[in-house]
């Protein structure tokens, strides 16, 4: 994001780093984690991020409260469905940076590399680059 250099170099206060810890402790379980990163860039109701991440929605909606308590995410009701967001851009790059950070841990080119990758191909400019590209599956 934009922080600036000598942001880093300030004490935190005790109760904002208080405050970090509990954001790192809702981080620190997998089905949280899964469920923060399903909500990067968009909302889901419960059932479609119970379907996402492979969990009964009621599993789900317990760690969706946690989150909402810890401020990490917010609702919007739409009839009697409850939808959740990321509650600002700030937890939504953590977790994007955090899985960045894991995907170099692992071999090969990380995902996000590829997928970069992947966009500057399908950035195209003629009929025949758009051709070929769909014949190698892109944009199909």
């Amino acid at each position: 994001m934009n922080a600036d250099s000598g942001g880093c170099r300030r004490r935190l206060p005790d109760d904002q780093t208080a405050l970090v810890v509990e954001v790192f402790r809702m981080l620190s379980d997998a089905t949280r984690v899964q469920v923060l990163w399903a909500l990067v860039g968009r909302e889901m109701s419960v059932n479609e991020l119970a379907e996402h991440i492979g969990k009964p929605a009621p599993s789900v909606s317990q760690h969706l409260a946690k989150l909402r308590m810890a401020r990490l995410v917010r609702t919007r009701r739409d009839g009697t469905t409850i939808f959740y967001t990321l509650e600002n851009d700030h937890i939504g790059q953590l977790v994007t940076d955090a899985v960045f950070n894991a995907e170099h841990a692992g071999p090969g080119t990380p995902g996000h590399h590829r997928d970069s990758a992947d966009l500057r191909e399908l950035h195209l400019t003629t009929d025949a680059e758009v051709t070929a590209a769909q014949r190698k599956g892109f944009g199909t």
